[in-house]
Parts: C-alpha cells; structure tokens; sequence
C-alpha cells in the first residue's frame, strides 16, 4: 500500500516538456541550421574550387620537371610546349588530352591549359590580375603567377 502510494506522488512531482517549450528548442535548431547550412555549402564549394587549382599546380610543377628534363621538345627554343603525353608521365592525377603547359623563355612565363579549371564554381572569389593579364575563375588558361595568385585567395 505503501508503495502504491509513493508512486503515484512520485508520478504526480515528476515534470516534462511543455509543447511550447518544446516547440522553442525545435525554432532554435531551425534557426542555427538555417544559419550553418549554407556556410558548410560555400566552405564545401570553396574547397573544391581550391582543389582544382591544386591540382594545375601540380601538373604546372610536373611540366617543369618535364620541361628541364627535354621530355617536352627542345628547350633551346623560345617556346616549349608540353602535351599530354609529356604530362601524363609527371603528372598522376586527372588529365585531358586536350591539356597543355607552354614555357616562353621571352617573358618567362609559364601557361597552363587545364579543362578542369572551367569547373570552378565561385569565379568571382578566383579572379585575379596579374599585370595587362586579367584570369577569370573558371577561364581553361591560366598563368603561373595567376594561378599562385588564385591559390592564396
């Protein structure tokens, strides 16, 4: 009887929720992933652009090797290009034919054509100028200083 009885005032002194309390923590929640979710969206976009630019730096530092190395034709000339054959041999992650790396001993500059680079979502974020030359995000041709330009943004 004893019993009965203390569990029924242990019943009756117990509290929960309210729905309108209830309802409070789920508004806030909403809120504060309203608020996360797209930040996460551009961080995740952000990284992927990054990524790709990356990565043209790593088939530019390859066709450099290439390059010193002869593996892209003769270095006497003014201009020495490099081809996806050459590429491919310093180069092992994702590569199109129709990518390129062009040296011009003139100006010594290096330009890499690299498809990839056309999918570069913030194209506003990976503009840059570098002297008369103006990279737009999401351009295939970039020069080596654009592209360390665009790596830093």
């Amino acid at each position: 009887m004893f019993k009965k009885l203390l569990n029924k005032k242990l019943l009756k002194n117990q509290k929960g929720l309210t729905l309108i309390e209830l309802l409070a923590v789920i508004v806030i929640l909403a809120i504060i992933a309203a608020i996360a979710i797209p930040a996460i969206g551009n961080i995740i976009s952000n990284s992927k652009d990054k990524a790709i630019l990356s990565d043209a730096a790593g088939v530019l530092a390859g066709a450099k090797i290439a390059i010193a190395d002869g593996a892209c034709g003769d270095t006497r000339q003014d201009t020495v290009t490099c081809d996806y054959n050459a590429l491919k041999d310093v180069f092992e992650g994702e590569l199109d034919k129709n990518d390129t790396v062009m040296y011009s001993k003139g100006n010594k500059e290096y330009k890499i054509t690299y498809l990839r680079l056309s999918e570069i979502k913030n194209k506003e974020k990976f503009t840059v100028k570098e002297g008369d030359i103006t990279y737009t995000g999401g351009d295939k041709t970039i020069t080596d200083k654009a592209l360390n330009r665009a790596m830093n943004k």
